[in-house]
């Protein structure tokens, strides 16, 4: 009787985490394989944040959403139930359900970001030396240095040129393109290197990519492979030389994400921090109609180098959306109105936290680490050593989330960023708090975080976009 008692006990005041994949019924695991291959769709479609924001727009507008100046212009008058979108320079943008409650009791935001690590070139970036074309880049976010060598890369970006024309360039990502690559020393000759550690094995000005190494057909010509390449870019792109100064060009892994495992469970591929939240918390207010409270999605640029610009969460572009908005729906505008709006809403900060990994046990503290499969992670806090640079959330909000979840099966889990002492990050959570307003990061955990290739687990791509969407309705 005192075992029963005891097994009894147990299982009234003990909890664990739960395994997704055992949670759900066979309807949602079709549920959970067929999103999932839109999943990759996006992903594929949406490599650089310029990309990503005019994929987002054009399923906005598919779906009824209309552009913020468009109805300014036209003078509509929204209601509840009205879908707009406002676009930031095509680097950002913001999604809204107007509710039926006025903005002034605020919103439900979920704040994603678009832009991933990745190499840019600088704005004089072609060179030749001896017999070969390359290009310089700067990185951007932090992959770690040695993972960019002898890798398949792709050219993605834009190009303004001379007569103010935008040109879109992709290179590397049809069956049929070129490739691009940065070499590696043979490991015959790398004694020097392998001596180093690894933040020094590969320096960033040695991060210069393979481009060509074809000659141009003139002895009068010095640097004929650089001429080459120009002239190939001329001819089907138009550009010259000097476009590369007003030109935005990054360098990203080619290729496809695809399906990890035998049993087809993950998704692996590059940019998944933190377009696999933009994507389920785009595929989440899709499928809101009139909410009680305004439902925003919000997908913001530069989160990899600290928020900062114009098209960031650091900028005004949020706030001055929302004053616009108001201006629309209030007979007497007034910036208390903008302030209390902000004040009065609630935020899930959706970006990814590192999964537990078995290959790597020492850096994770195995109790709080969030685990692949098992459901959408809410981080009370992020930062680095003492909390530092963290928005901690409160106890408050955090059960208000945790009864959401709940209530409506959502499989979830808490976690955070290894162990004390061993590193740290951070979101767009404490800019959004600034407001006033409650925040919580809330994101789809990840292995191999900030890597070329990122892995995910489907299910919780699947029971971020149930969570989100049940946040939208509370």
């Amino acid at each position: 009787m005192d075992k029963v008692k005891g097994k009894e006990l147990e299982d009234s005041l003990t909890f664990k985490w739960r395994n997704a994949w055992e949670v759900i019924d066979e309807n949602e695991r079709k549920k959970v394989f067929q999103v999932n291959e839109e999943y990759k769709e996006f992903l594929d479609k949406g490599k650089t944040e310029r990309e990503a924001a005019k994929e987002i727009i054009r399923i906005a507008e598919e779906n009824g959403f209309v552009s913020l100046d468009e109805i300014i212009e036209k003078k509509i008058k929204p209601k509840a139930g009205s879908k707009i979108y406002a676009n930031n320079k095509d680097k950002s943008v913001v999604l809204f359900i107007l509710g039926e409650e006025k903005l002034e009791k605020g919103m439900n935001i979920i704040g994603s970001h678009l832009d991933s690590p990745r190499l840019d070139l600088k704005q004089f970036p072609l060179y030749q030396e001896e017999g070969l074309a390359l290009l310089k880049t700067h990185y951007y976010g932090g992959i770690k240095k040695y993972q960019w060598v002898t890798l398949p890369l792709a050219l993605h970006g834009v190009v303004i040129n001379k007569d103010g024309e935008k040109i879109n360039v992709v290179i590397g990502e049809e069956e049929n393109d070129p490739v691009f690559f940065i070499t590696d020393l043979l490991p015959h000759l790398a004694k020097d290197q392998m001596a180093k550690t690894m933040a020094e094995g590969i320096t960033g000005e040695g991060l210069n990519v393979l481009i060509g190494s074809i000659p141009y057909k003139d002895d009068e010509i010095k640097e004929k492979v650089k001429l080459n390449i120009l002239k190939i870019l001329n001819d089907k792109y138009g550009i010259t030389e000097e476009d590369f100064t007003t030109a935005e060009f990054e360098v990203v892994p080619a290729g496809k994400s695809r399906d990890v495992g035998i049993d087809r469970s993950m998704v692996g591929g590059y940019g998944q921090d933190d377009r696999v939240c933009a994507f389920t918390s785009l595929k989440a207010i899709l499928d809101v109609e009139v909410p009680k409270k305004t439902a925003v999605a919000l997908f913001v640029d530069k989160e990899e180098i600290g928020s900062l610009g114009n098209t960031s969460m650091e900028s005004k572009f949020f706030e001055n959306v929302v004053s616009e908005l108001i201006n629309l729906t209030e007979e007497n505008y007034s910036e208390l109105i903008v302030k209390r709006a902000l004040a009065n809403s609630q935020v899930l900060s959706a970006d990814t936290v590192a999964g537990f990994d078995p290959n790597y046990p020492e850096v994770l503290d195995k109790r709080n680490s969030p685990y692949i499969g098992k459901g959408l992670v809410l981080v009370k806090y992020t930062g680095a050593r003492g909390k530092s640079g963290s928005n901690d959330a409160n106890s408050e909000y955090i059960a208000k989330i945790r009864k959401i979840f709940n209530d409506n099966n959502v499989v979830w889990q808490m976690g955070e960023l290894g162990k004390v002492d061993q590193g740290g990050g951070g979101t767009i959570a404490y800019i959004l708090a600034n407001y006033g307003m409650d925040v919580v990061d809330c994101g789809v955990c990840l292995l191999s975080v900030h890597a070329p290739y990122e892995i995910a687990s489907k299910v919780d791509v699947y029971m971020a976009i149930k969570g989100y969407k049940a946040f939208y309705m509370a």
